[in-house]
Protein backbone atom coordinates (compact mmCIF):
# COMPACT_ATOMS: atom_id res chain seq x y z
CA UNK A 1 0.00 0.00 0.00
CA UNK A 2 1.26 3.66 -0.96
CA UNK A 3 1.48 6.32 1.30
CA UNK A 4 -1.98 7.90 2.01
CA UNK A 5 -3.16 11.28 3.36
CA UNK A 6 -5.95 11.30 5.67
CA UNK A 7 -8.65 14.21 6.95
CA UNK A 8 -8.88 14.82 10.80
CA UNK A 9 -12.59 13.78 10.58
CA UNK A 10 -11.10 10.36 9.37
CA UNK A 11 -9.00 10.40 12.21
CA UNK A 12 -11.59 11.58 14.57
CA UNK A 13 -14.05 8.48 13.36
CA UNK A 14 -11.25 6.03 13.91
CA UNK A 15 -10.71 6.81 17.34
CA UNK A 16 -14.88 7.02 18.20
CA UNK A 17 -14.68 2.96 16.39
CA UNK A 18 -12.13 1.40 18.01
CA UNK A 19 -9.92 1.26 14.97
CA UNK A 20 -6.51 -0.51 15.53
CA UNK A 21 -3.59 2.04 14.77
CA UNK A 22 -0.32 4.10 16.55
CA UNK A 23 -1.01 7.55 15.84
CA UNK A 24 2.59 8.79 15.53
CA UNK A 25 3.40 12.42 16.35
CA UNK A 26 6.51 13.83 15.17
CA UNK A 27 6.41 17.50 16.88
CA UNK A 28 8.51 18.52 19.63
CA UNK A 29 8.06 17.62 23.39
CA UNK A 30 7.13 20.73 24.26
CA UNK A 31 4.02 21.40 21.55
CA UNK A 32 3.36 17.86 21.97
CA UNK A 33 2.64 17.91 25.52
CA UNK A 34 0.81 21.30 25.40
CA UNK A 35 -1.78 19.77 22.78
CA UNK A 36 -1.98 16.18 21.58
CA UNK A 37 -4.76 14.19 19.82
CA UNK A 38 -7.67 12.67 21.86
CA UNK A 39 -10.53 11.28 21.39
CA UNK A 40 -13.45 9.71 22.79
CA UNK A 41 -11.33 5.84 23.28
CA UNK A 42 -8.04 5.10 23.80
CA UNK A 43 -5.60 4.96 21.66
CA UNK A 44 -1.55 4.10 20.73
CA UNK A 45 0.36 7.14 20.34
CA UNK A 46 3.96 7.70 20.10
CA UNK A 47 5.99 11.23 20.06
CA UNK A 48 9.28 11.12 18.19
CA UNK A 49 10.10 14.19 17.04
CA UNK A 50 11.00 14.63 12.86
CA UNK A 51 14.34 16.29 13.80
CA UNK A 52 15.04 12.70 15.23
CA UNK A 53 13.60 11.09 12.51
CA UNK A 54 16.44 13.64 10.78
CA UNK A 55 19.68 12.61 12.98
CA UNK A 56 18.97 9.29 14.04
CA UNK A 57 16.73 7.20 11.49
CA UNK A 58 17.30 4.17 12.56
CA UNK A 59 17.02 4.45 16.55
CA UNK A 60 13.65 6.15 15.70
CA UNK A 61 12.33 3.42 13.84
CA UNK A 62 13.55 1.03 16.31
CA UNK A 63 11.17 2.61 18.88
CA UNK A 64 8.19 2.22 16.57
CA UNK A 65 5.63 -0.88 16.74
CA UNK A 66 5.70 -3.95 14.15
CA UNK A 67 6.27 -3.30 9.83
CA UNK A 68 2.59 -4.25 9.63
CA UNK A 69 0.92 -1.98 11.92
CA UNK A 70 -1.19 0.73 11.00
CA UNK A 71 1.03 4.00 11.31
CA UNK A 72 -0.86 7.64 10.92
CA UNK A 73 1.45 10.59 11.53
CA UNK A 74 0.50 13.95 12.11
CA UNK A 75 3.33 16.94 12.35
CA UNK A 76 2.55 20.78 12.83
CA UNK A 77 1.68 21.77 9.37
CA UNK A 78 1.34 18.60 7.05
CA UNK A 79 5.00 18.57 5.61
CA UNK A 80 7.18 16.95 8.32
CA UNK A 81 4.34 13.93 8.20
CA UNK A 82 5.08 13.09 5.14
CA UNK A 83 9.04 13.20 5.70
CA UNK A 84 8.49 10.76 7.94
CA UNK A 85 6.29 8.67 6.09
CA UNK A 86 8.08 8.35 3.39
CA UNK A 87 11.07 7.18 5.53
CA UNK A 88 8.57 4.68 7.31
CA UNK A 89 7.66 3.21 3.72
CA UNK A 90 11.36 2.98 3.28
CA UNK A 91 12.00 0.70 5.90
CA UNK A 92 9.07 -1.22 4.97
CA UNK A 93 6.29 -0.35 6.72
CA UNK A 94 2.86 -1.13 4.47
CA UNK A 95 0.11 0.96 6.21
CA UNK A 96 1.29 4.84 6.28
CA UNK A 97 -0.96 7.82 6.21
CA UNK A 98 -0.35 11.32 7.32
CA UNK A 99 -2.85 14.03 7.93
CA UNK A 100 -3.95 16.62 6.31
CA UNK A 101 -3.35 19.73 7.15
CA UNK A 102 -0.97 18.74 10.52
CA UNK A 103 -2.42 19.10 13.81
CA UNK A 104 -4.22 22.49 13.22
CA UNK A 105 -6.74 20.56 11.23
CA UNK A 106 -7.34 18.93 13.94
CA UNK A 107 -7.91 21.50 16.09
CA UNK A 108 -10.21 23.25 13.96
CA UNK A 109 -12.65 19.65 13.50
CA UNK A 110 -15.99 20.12 14.34
CA UNK A 111 -17.76 16.86 14.92
CA UNK A 112 -22.10 17.52 14.54
CA UNK A 113 -24.40 15.66 16.94
CA UNK A 114 -28.04 15.86 16.80
CA UNK A 115 -29.39 15.69 20.44
CA UNK A 116 -33.09 15.51 19.93
CA UNK A 117 -34.25 13.65 16.92
CA UNK A 118 -38.00 13.33 16.26
CA UNK A 119 -38.92 17.07 17.24
CA UNK A 120 -40.05 19.57 15.06
CA UNK A 121 -36.76 21.53 15.23
CA UNK A 122 -33.31 19.60 14.89
CA UNK A 123 -31.02 21.15 17.76
CA UNK A 124 -26.93 20.29 16.97
CA UNK A 125 -24.00 20.19 19.10
CA UNK A 126 -20.82 20.99 17.34
CA UNK A 127 -18.30 19.22 19.26
CA UNK A 128 -14.36 20.55 18.95
CA UNK A 129 -12.36 17.60 20.22
CA UNK A 130 -9.42 19.71 20.20
CA UNK A 131 -10.31 22.58 22.21
CA UNK A 132 -12.82 20.22 24.35
CA UNK A 133 -15.54 23.01 23.41
CA UNK A 134 -18.78 22.66 21.84
CA UNK A 135 -20.85 25.23 19.86
CA UNK A 136 -24.85 24.89 18.76
CA UNK A 137 -26.98 25.67 15.86
CA UNK A 138 -30.66 25.08 15.97
CA UNK A 139 -32.51 24.74 12.95
CA UNK A 140 -36.14 25.43 12.25
CA UNK A 141 -37.97 25.76 9.23
CA UNK A 142 -34.90 26.68 6.50
CA UNK A 143 -33.39 28.84 9.10
CA UNK A 144 -30.77 28.23 11.54
CA UNK A 145 -29.17 30.41 15.17
CA UNK A 146 -25.67 29.31 15.74
CA UNK A 147 -24.50 29.70 19.53
CA UNK A 148 -20.55 30.29 20.05
CA UNK A 149 -19.53 29.44 16.89
CA UNK A 150 -15.44 28.61 16.51
CA UNK A 151 -13.39 30.49 13.73
CA UNK A 152 -14.02 27.23 11.37
CA UNK A 153 -16.33 29.47 9.31
CA UNK A 154 -17.03 27.42 6.42
CA UNK A 155 -17.77 24.25 7.95
CA UNK A 156 -20.99 26.65 9.49
CA UNK A 157 -21.79 27.54 5.94
CA UNK A 158 -21.43 24.29 4.61
CA UNK A 159 -23.60 22.83 7.27
CA UNK A 160 -25.97 25.46 6.45
CA UNK A 161 -26.34 24.67 2.81
CA UNK A 162 -26.05 21.08 3.26
CA UNK A 163 -29.26 21.27 5.51
CA UNK A 164 -30.88 23.80 2.88
CA UNK A 165 -31.24 26.42 5.61
CA UNK A 166 -29.98 30.23 5.95
CA UNK A 167 -28.02 31.22 9.65
CA UNK A 168 -30.06 33.69 10.69
CA UNK A 169 -28.81 34.77 13.96
CA UNK A 170 -25.56 34.35 15.90
CA UNK A 171 -25.09 34.72 19.46
CA UNK A 172 -22.58 34.61 22.14
CA UNK A 173 -22.86 33.47 25.38
CA UNK A 174 -19.85 35.65 26.71
CA UNK A 175 -16.73 37.13 25.41
CA UNK A 176 -14.51 34.05 24.76
CA UNK A 177 -11.38 33.88 26.27
CA UNK A 178 -10.06 31.19 25.39
CA UNK A 179 -10.57 30.97 21.65
CA UNK A 180 -11.34 32.83 18.75
CA UNK A 181 -14.94 33.50 18.36
CA UNK A 182 -16.85 33.19 14.71
CA UNK A 183 -19.90 35.12 14.97
CA UNK A 184 -18.50 38.56 13.92
CA UNK A 185 -16.83 36.61 10.80
CA UNK A 186 -20.29 34.73 10.08
CA UNK A 187 -22.89 37.71 10.95
CA UNK A 188 -20.26 39.89 8.15
CA UNK A 189 -20.02 37.46 5.31
CA UNK A 190 -24.01 36.12 5.74
CA UNK A 191 -25.56 39.01 6.76
CA UNK A 192 -26.70 37.12 9.77
CA UNK A 193 -27.95 39.20 12.97
CA UNK A 194 -25.08 39.27 15.73
CA UNK A 195 -26.28 39.05 19.25
CA UNK A 196 -24.24 39.88 22.60
CA UNK A 197 -24.45 41.07 26.37
CA UNK A 198 -23.52 44.79 26.77
CA UNK A 199 -21.83 44.01 29.75
CA UNK A 200 -19.14 41.80 27.94
CA UNK A 201 -19.14 43.72 24.41
CA UNK A 202 -19.46 47.41 24.98
CA UNK A 203 -16.58 49.32 23.71
CA UNK A 204 -15.70 46.41 21.06
CA UNK A 205 -15.94 47.21 17.34
CA UNK A 206 -18.47 45.37 16.38
CA UNK A 207 -22.33 45.56 14.99
CA UNK A 208 -24.13 43.53 16.96
CA UNK A 209 -27.85 44.02 18.82
CA UNK A 210 -27.38 43.90 22.44
CA UNK A 211 -29.42 40.98 24.25
CA UNK A 212 -31.95 41.89 26.77
CA UNK A 213 -32.63 39.41 30.04
CA UNK A 214 -35.39 37.78 29.48
CA UNK A 215 -36.25 38.18 25.63
CA UNK A 216 -37.34 35.92 23.09
CA UNK A 217 -34.77 35.61 20.65
CA UNK A 218 -35.86 32.59 18.68
CA UNK A 219 -37.70 32.22 15.06
CA UNK A 220 -41.12 33.59 13.95
CA UNK A 221 -43.79 31.78 14.30
CA UNK A 222 -43.98 27.98 16.30
CA UNK A 223 -40.66 27.79 16.00
CA UNK A 224 -39.08 26.74 19.06
CA UNK A 225 -38.48 29.66 21.71
CA UNK A 226 -35.35 30.62 22.55
CA UNK A 227 -35.03 32.57 25.95
CA UNK A 228 -32.28 35.15 27.24
CA UNK A 229 -31.18 34.63 31.05
CA UNK A 230 -28.01 36.96 32.43
CA UNK A 231 -25.89 34.77 33.71
CA UNK A 232 -22.83 37.06 35.40
CA UNK A 233 -20.02 35.23 37.17
CA UNK A 234 -17.71 33.69 34.56
CA UNK A 235 -17.61 37.20 32.98
CA UNK A 236 -20.02 40.13 34.10
CA UNK A 237 -21.81 39.30 30.14
CA UNK A 238 -22.23 35.78 30.38
CA UNK A 239 -25.67 34.42 29.13
CA UNK A 240 -27.27 31.69 29.34
CA UNK A 241 -30.16 30.82 26.56
CA UNK A 242 -33.02 28.39 27.43
CA UNK A 243 -34.85 26.22 24.49
CA UNK A 244 -37.82 25.00 24.10
CA UNK A 245 -37.85 25.16 27.78
CA UNK A 246 -35.76 22.07 27.54
CA UNK A 247 -32.34 22.91 27.10
CA UNK A 248 -29.97 25.23 28.49
CA UNK A 249 -27.07 26.47 26.01
CA UNK A 250 -24.98 27.46 29.54
CA UNK A 251 -21.93 28.64 28.19
CA UNK A 252 -19.21 29.08 30.69
CA UNK A 253 -21.29 28.72 33.37
CA UNK A 254 -22.39 25.21 34.16
CA UNK A 255 -20.34 22.58 32.84
CA UNK A 256 -20.75 18.64 33.28
CA UNK A 257 -18.27 18.34 35.87
CA UNK A 258 -17.02 21.82 36.78
CA UNK A 259 -18.59 25.40 36.98
CA UNK A 260 -17.34 28.65 35.30
CA UNK A 261 -13.54 29.98 36.75
CA UNK A 262 -14.81 33.59 37.78
CA UNK A 263 -11.27 35.02 37.63
CA UNK A 264 -10.21 35.50 34.30
CA UNK A 265 -10.57 39.06 34.39
CA UNK A 266 -8.58 39.63 37.30
CA UNK A 267 -11.66 40.19 39.56
CA UNK A 268 -11.26 36.78 41.83
CA UNK A 269 -13.77 38.20 44.67
CA UNK A 270 -16.37 40.73 43.16
CA UNK A 271 -16.86 38.15 39.76
CA UNK A 272 -16.66 34.67 42.43
CA UNK A 273 -19.67 36.51 44.55
CA UNK A 274 -21.74 37.08 41.01
CA UNK A 275 -21.53 33.66 40.22
CA UNK A 276 -22.54 32.38 43.50
CA UNK A 277 -25.87 34.35 42.86
CA UNK A 278 -26.00 32.64 39.34
CA UNK A 279 -25.09 29.23 40.35
CA UNK A 280 -27.85 29.57 42.83
CA UNK A 281 -30.89 30.73 40.57
CA UNK A 282 -29.37 27.93 38.06
CA UNK A 283 -29.78 25.30 41.26
CA UNK A 284 -33.99 26.42 41.34
CA UNK A 285 -34.90 25.52 37.32
CA UNK A 286 -36.03 22.74 36.27
CA UNK A 287 -33.64 19.80 36.80
CA UNK A 288 -35.22 18.14 33.65
CA UNK A 289 -33.52 20.99 31.69
CA UNK A 290 -30.67 19.38 29.59
CA UNK A 291 -27.34 21.12 30.22
CA UNK A 292 -25.66 22.18 27.04
CA UNK A 293 -21.88 23.20 27.72
CA UNK A 294 -19.52 25.24 26.15
CA UNK A 295 -16.58 23.08 26.90
CA UNK A 296 -15.98 19.92 28.70
CA UNK A 297 -12.47 18.61 30.49
CA UNK A 298 -12.55 15.28 28.99
CA UNK A 299 -13.94 12.43 26.95
CA UNK A 300 -15.08 10.74 30.20
CA UNK A 301 -18.03 13.56 30.62
CA UNK A 302 -19.62 12.27 27.00
CA UNK A 303 -22.54 10.27 27.27
CA UNK A 304 -23.48 6.90 25.30
CA UNK A 305 -24.37 8.66 21.99
CA UNK A 306 -20.54 10.15 22.32
CA UNK A 307 -22.48 13.61 22.47
CA UNK A 308 -22.07 16.23 25.87
CA UNK A 309 -25.40 16.51 27.45
CA UNK A 310 -26.75 15.87 30.77
CA UNK A 311 -29.72 16.65 33.16
CA UNK A 312 -29.59 19.46 35.61
CA UNK A 313 -30.02 17.05 38.35
CA UNK A 314 -27.45 14.88 36.91
CA UNK A 315 -24.92 18.17 36.71
CA UNK A 316 -25.94 19.04 40.29
CA UNK A 317 -25.41 15.54 41.58
CA UNK A 318 -21.75 15.39 39.70
CA UNK A 319 -20.97 18.65 41.12
CA UNK A 320 -22.37 18.52 44.40
CA UNK A 321 -19.28 19.68 46.10
CA UNK A 322 -19.89 23.14 44.14
CA UNK A 323 -23.10 22.89 44.52
CA UNK A 324 -24.18 22.26 48.15
CA UNK A 325 -21.76 25.71 49.37
CA UNK A 326 -24.21 27.95 50.76
CA UNK A 327 -22.81 31.01 51.24
CA UNK A 328 -20.52 33.42 49.28
CA UNK A 329 -17.25 32.99 51.74
CA UNK A 330 -16.75 29.31 51.19
CA UNK A 331 -17.35 29.66 47.63
CA UNK A 332 -14.89 32.03 47.07
CA UNK A 333 -12.48 30.00 49.08
CA UNK A 334 -13.60 27.22 47.07
CA UNK A 335 -12.70 29.17 43.99
CA UNK A 336 -9.26 30.28 45.15
CA UNK A 337 -8.33 26.79 46.05
CA UNK A 338 -8.74 25.15 42.60
CA UNK A 339 -7.64 28.62 40.17
CA UNK A 340 -4.93 27.40 37.96
CA UNK A 341 -2.82 30.03 35.98
CA UNK A 342 -4.50 31.32 33.46
CA UNK A 343 -2.80 31.07 29.90
CA UNK A 344 -1.00 34.01 28.44
CA UNK A 345 -2.79 34.29 25.61
CA UNK A 346 -6.20 34.55 26.62
CA UNK A 347 -5.63 38.42 26.87
CA UNK A 348 -4.92 39.06 23.22
CA UNK A 349 -7.98 36.57 22.49
CA UNK A 350 -10.13 38.74 24.31
CA UNK A 351 -8.74 41.54 22.12
CA UNK A 352 -9.34 39.75 18.64
CA UNK A 353 -13.07 38.67 19.85
CA UNK A 354 -13.89 42.56 20.45
CA UNK A 355 -12.06 43.22 16.97
CA UNK A 356 -9.76 45.20 19.02
CA UNK A 357 -6.77 43.83 17.57
CA UNK A 358 -6.07 42.41 14.20
CA UNK A 359 -4.65 39.34 13.91
CA UNK A 360 -3.68 37.28 10.43
CA UNK A 361 -4.20 33.56 10.33
CA UNK A 362 -1.30 31.78 11.50
CA UNK A 363 -1.45 33.53 14.31
CA UNK A 364 -4.67 33.25 14.75
CA UNK A 365 -4.51 29.70 14.55
CA UNK A 366 -1.20 29.81 17.22
CA UNK A 367 -3.47 31.49 19.38
CA UNK A 368 -6.65 28.92 18.66
CA UNK A 369 -4.24 26.06 19.56
CA UNK A 370 -4.93 23.90 22.60
CA UNK A 371 -7.15 23.38 25.46
CA UNK A 372 -9.47 25.19 27.13
CA UNK A 373 -8.79 26.36 30.95
CA UNK A 374 -12.31 27.91 31.67
CA UNK A 375 -13.39 25.53 34.34
CA UNK A 376 -13.39 26.15 38.47
CA UNK A 377 -12.66 22.58 39.72
CA UNK A 378 -10.57 20.18 42.39
CA UNK A 379 -10.39 17.96 38.83
CA UNK A 380 -9.24 20.82 36.63
CA UNK A 381 -6.98 21.93 39.14
CA UNK A 382 -5.53 18.66 39.99
CA UNK A 383 -4.99 17.75 35.92
CA UNK A 384 -2.71 21.25 35.70
CA UNK A 385 -0.58 19.81 38.52
CA UNK A 386 0.01 16.19 36.82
Amino acid sequence: MSIFIFEAESLYNWIAERENFVLLDVRNKQDFSRFQVEGPNSFEMLNVSYFDFMEIEDECIAQLPAKDSKMRIVCAKEGSAKFVAEILEKHGFTDVGYLAGGIKSWGNLLIPRLLNPGKNYELYQFIRPGKGSCSYGLVYNKEMILFDPSRNGDFYFSFAEEKGCSIIKTVETHLQADYIAGSRIISERTGAEFLANTNDFTGAKINYTPLKDGDEIGFNGDGPSVMVVFSPGHTPGSTIFIIDQSYIVSGDIVFIKSIGRPDLGGKVAEWSNELFKTINNIKAMDEGYTVLPGHFIDWGEANQELNFSQSLLQVKEVNSAIYSIDNEQDFLEFIQSNMREQPPEYATIRLVNANLEIVDDEKAEILDLGKNECAASAYAAAQQQQ
